[in-house]
């Protein structure tokens, strides 16, 4: 999907997601074996509700690895530049998130399916 069409369609037929779904499990990466395959992502609603807040254009969802090892999404809110591309925003710190300092935050939370 280019930027130009950014968000397009955003409603998918089911028949058509199962297709898309079937050309991912198909595809075969080279550097991941189809057992430790991820085919989904368990979201906390809350992550969402959180990055929602920041009432920007969109959402990034960055991979990562975790320091459980488990691959994960972080989310971070979006808004067009000056330019019109799209840069990150982040959430403000809160003492729920038990951090030190200022440091803005990403969403976590995520958790890669299977095995959850």
């Amino acid at each position: 999907m280019s930027e130009e069409k950014f968000p397009g369609p955003i409603h998918v037929p089911v028949s058509t997601a199962k297709k898309w779904e079937k050309r991912y499990d198909d595809d075969d990466f080279a550097t991941e074996k189809a057992k430790d395959k991820v085919k989904a992502y368990l979201i906390p609603r809350e992550s969402l509700k959180k990055v929602l807040e920041l009432k920007t254009e969109a959402v990034l969802a960055y991979i990562g690895i975790n320091d459980d090892n488990e691959k994960t999404l972080l989310f971070v809110g979006a808004k067009k530049d000056a330019e019109g591309k799209f840069i990150p925003v982040y959430g403000p710190p809160t003492k729920e998130d038990n951090l030190e300092g200022d440091e803005e935050v990403a969403y976590d939370g995520s958790r890669p399916c299977p095995p959850f």
